[in-house]
Formats: structure tokens, C-alpha cells, sequence
């Protein structure tokens, strides 16, 4: 049974018919006759639309009974824009999945983080996507299986478990099952020049797919115009910088492809690889629909041409939702370089020391916990936003405040306005860049306010927000290019 509710069946034909790759990750198309699914965009000849039928997931896919097509390899597709660019239970609860919380704390961990009961997460998730967490987890753990088993030279069992998987067995069947081949004979299939993988232990080279088009500039210029000096960098063309993951650290390197984002990942311990790839994906806004978003701008006569000069524009994010919060108050009121420059401090005096041979990343961010153990006199800032710091500090540390995929958005804005020296502003840079909010608008900030008087957009905050209602749900993309007006190094690609 059909279990698609976001398009019709109409739809997803004409999709499947027009290869259009637009669609990879809303649905995927099983063929009754085969028992294959794949994705839109598949190359094969399209199947006659009585025998497609169309599923919201992989996992609901390879439950039906599916297994995935040899050609187009659907477990590549880049995920949903929906769980992202939403904030209710099942948005919250993909977030999570894909974060890797089902596999660490099972369907009650992830039911308890959420605040509702198992059951009712379990039911909400068949509803919409036709399966269950544990399904949607299994289907994840064999995409990064086969990701191990084609990229690495690890022996298969050391891919079974930092795949995930709890036994030997568990890990062959479900690979089977998926993918009609033994692990053995996924590795085979692979080219001779990619079967070796990466020399270096404990890292891997992958592609990191994105729906066209991508305008890298601002995306990459902003996070290497404010990297904090010991956690980021610009290097060789590519972003890098260290990840603080459930079982260890990693540090990523992302550059700009024509076609896709080159991902190097350096991990401590493999099974933080699909963690590891799921915050790389969503700081760079991977998973967004541009098209979606730039038609919906462009009917503003006003935005078109900017959207129109460099269309793709994707919101930079970030991988750790708490340090993205504690950056924010260190950039209250003082200038890109000066924020670095606080920030740089504490990471050198909090921070948990890593190596890097391949560069000059030395430290992870500094936890809450240890930011909230300093000496307030310490801080080079004035008191109030010394103030502020220390209490968003400390409220993070001690579980009061708590920031991440899961977060309720309209809760969490709540809890950060009634923290002192929170204002809009604040709250809505934190909304736009770690909780992933689509519509956060900033129409107090000084250089969106320039560049709605030089195009001819109300400058002043309450009619701009008048004007802006009718580029939502896309506020946050508006903001991009309203920014890349300016000639700040944030709007280029570093060289």
C-alpha cells in the first residue's frame, strides 16, 4: 500500500517519468515487478506506472519487501528537506534517528527526548513514513555499512559494529536483504581504484550528494570568515574543522565540487561515522530544496535579482547546537575578528586538545560544563554580557537549557528570551544557524537593514517584517542574500 502522503500519485509518476532529480530523498519508487525501489531519478528505463508504487522512506521500502536497485543506489539520495525545515514530533524524531540515537539509547531513549511515549513516537512515524524507529535506524545502519564496505579495507566484522549492528549475523542479513549481495560481493563490485580507501586509519573519503543547484560562496565563506582559530580553519581549498562525537572526535574536511561536497573524515572511532556525516550534511544545508526556496523568493520583484545572479544560496549551520549558542553571545555587539578572538581564548584554555597532522586544528570547543567552571573575571568582556555568558553557561551544563536536533523550537526561543541579554536578535541567529529554523528573521540586524535600503525594501524592522511575509516559510535563505549584498568576507569563497 501506498504510503506517500507529501505528493500524489500524479506526481510522483510524472517524477519518475521526467528523471527528475529534484525529488531523490522526498520519495522512492518500488517496482511491483522486480521488487526494487529506487530513487526518481533512477537511469533505467521507468517502469509502467501499474506496477510503481511509491513509499516515504527507504525503511518503509525494505519492509514492503524491496530491496535497493543496483543502478541508482537509492541509500545515497539526499535526505528529505522535511526534517529540517520542521518542527514537530516526527521532524524531531528523524533528527534524531539520523543523529544516531536509536542505536546508542534504543526507542525509549529516543521517545524520552521527545517527551512522549514510545508508542506514541512509533505510531506518528508509521503514519507518515511507513515505518518504525527501529526500521528507519536498520535502514541507516546498512547505508553506512555499504559505505564502509566500499570506501575501507576493514575486515567485515569491524563494519558490522561500527556500522552499528549488534552481531555478525544481524549485520550479513540485513546487507543481504537490502542489497540482494553479500557484503563480500558489494566489495567486489567496487573498482579496483576505490577498493583500497583511505591509507590514513581511521579515515574515509566520501561525496556528500546535494540537490542542485549550491551557491558555495557564502555557505563556506561564512564558516571560514568566523572560524574560531584552533577549532576551524580554510585549508587547501576545503573547511575543516574537529567534531566532538558520542564515542569519540573526528575532524571533516568539506570542499566544494560541482556535483557534490568532497567529505574527508578522521575519526577516533568508526561508529561516529554516520553521526559524523549527518552534521556535516546539516551545517551545510545539505538536505535544503533550493528550487523550492528561490521560487518563493523570486516572486518578490525585488529579491528576484539577487536570487537570480547566484541562485542555491544555502544557510550555514552548524554541528554543535551549544557551541553555536555560546559563539553567538561572544559576537553580541563586537566585530567578526573580535568574536574569533574571544573564542580562540577559551578554546585554548578549555578546550580538549586534539592532533592533527594534516593541519592546524589543536582543540574541541569547550564543553558547557567546562565553560561554566571558569572564573568569570577571566572574560575579557563588560559585565552584562559577562553576565550572560555565565548564565547561558551554566543553565547548559546543569541541564536547564537544553539545545539540540530535538529541540522544540518555539520552547527553546522561549527559555533563551527569558535568559538575561537575550534579545531578538540573539535568539533568532541562534534559530536561523543551530536549530536549522527556515523562517528566522533578523530585521534588526544592521546589515540586513542596509541592504533592504539599498534595494528598495523597508529598512525599518516592523514594515520589513511586514514585507517579509511573503517570503516564508524561506526567511533565513532571504537573509543570505540581503547579506551577500554586502562586501563582508563572509559572502566569498576564500582562495
Amino acid at each position: 500500500m501506498e504510503t506517500v502522503t507529501r505528493f500524489d500519485r500524479e506526481h510522483c509518476v510524472r517524477a519518475v517519468q521526467s528523471k527528475d532529480a529534484r525529488f531523490d530523498g522526498w520519495f522512492y519508487t518500488a517496482v511491483l515487478t522486480t521488487r526494487i525501489y529506487c530513487r526518481p531519478s533512477c537511469p533505467v528505463v521507468p517502469p509502467k506506472p501499474a506496477n510503481m508504487t511509491f513509499y516515504p522512506s527507504a525503511a518503509a521500502c525494505q519492509q514492503a519487501g524491496f530491496r535497493a536497485c543496483k543502478r541508482c543506489r537509492p541509500d545515497t539520495s539526499p535526505g528529505s528537506p522535511e526534517w529540517n525545515q520542521r518542527a514537530d514530533l516526527v521532524a524531531r524524531a528523524m533528527r534524531l534517528i539520523t543523529d544516531g540515537v536509536v542505536d546508542r539509547e534504543g526507542v525509549p531513549g529516543l521517545a524520552a527526548r521527545l517527551g512522549y511515549s514510545t508508542r506514541q513516537v512509533e505510531r506518528q512515524l508509521l503514519a507518515e513514513l511507513g515505518a518504525g524507529p527501529l526500521a528507519l535506524a536498520r535502514a541507516q545502519r546498512s547505508q553506512t555499512a555499504r559505505l564502509l564496505i566500499e570506501t575501507t579495507a576493514l575486515p567485515m566484522a569491524e563494519i558490522a559494529f561500527a556500522a552499528g549492528f549488534s552481531s555478525i549475523r544481524a549485520f550479513n542479513d540485513t546487507v543481504r536483504e537490502v542489497f540482494a549481495l553479500s557484503p563480500s560481493e558489494l566489495r567486489r563490485r567496487v573498482p579496483a581504484g576505490r577498493a583500497a580507501g583511505d591509507s590514513t586509519p581511521g579515515t574515509l573519503s566520501l561525496r556528500l550528494p546535494f540537490r542542485a543547484p549550491l551557491n558555495p560562496d557564502n555557505l563556506f565563506g561564512h564558516l571560514a570568515a568566523t572560524a574560531v582559530p584552533g577549532v576551524e580553519e580554510w585549508r587547501d581549498g576545503a573547511y575543516r574543522r574537529t567534531l566532538r562525537l558520542p564515542y569519540g572526535h573526528g575532524i571533516a574536511a568539506l570542499a566544494p565540487r560541482p556535483d557534490h561536497i568532497a567529505c574527508r573524515l578522521t575519526l577516533s572511532d568508526l561508529r561516529d561515522l554516520a553521526v559524523a556525516i549527518s552534521r556535516c550534511r546539516r551545517m551545510l544545508d545539505l538536505d535544503a530544496d533550493p528550487v523550492a526556496v528561490d521560487d518563493r523568493l523570486r516572486t518578490d520583484p525585488l529579491l528576484a535579482p539577487l536570487v537570480d545572479k547566484a541562485p542555491g544560496r544555502r544557510v550555514p549551520r552548524t554541528v554543535d547546537e551549544a557551541e553555536f549558542a555560546v559563539r553567538a553571545v561572544l559576537g553580541q555587539q563586537v566585530s567578526t575578528a573580535a568574536a574569533r578572538t574571544h573564542a580562540a581564548r577559551l578554546v585554548t584554555a578549555h578546550g580538549t586538545p586534539v592532533d592533527d597532522p594534516e593541519g592546524g586544528l589543536t582543540h574541541l570547543f569547550p564543553t558547557p560544563r567546562a565553560l561554566a567552571a571558569l572564573d568569570p573575571e577571566t572574560l575579557a568582556m563588560p559585565r552584562t554580557r559577562r553576565a550572560t555568558f555565565t548564565t547561558l553557561v551554566g543553565q547548559l551544563a546543569d541541564g536547564t537549557l537544553h539545545l539540540g536536533v530535538e529541540s522544540d523550537w518555539a520552547e527553546a526561543r522561549a527559555r533563551l528570551l527569558a535568559l538575561p541579554g537575550f534579545g531578538p536578535w540573539t535568539v533568532d541567529v541562534i534559530a536561523m544557524r543551530a536549530f536549522g529554523d527556515p523562517d528566522a528573521f533578523l530585521p534588526t540586524d544592521l546589515g540586513i537593514r542596509r541592504a533592504a535600503a539599498e534595494l528598495g525594501l523597508p529598512s525599518t524592522p516592523a514594515a520589513l517584517i511586514a514585507r517579509a511575509e511573503a517570503w516564508r516559510p524561506w526567511r533565513a535563505y532571504a537573509v543570505q542574500y540581503l547579506w551577500a549584498t554586502d562586501s563582508h568576507p563572509i559572502n566569498f569563497l576564500p582562495v
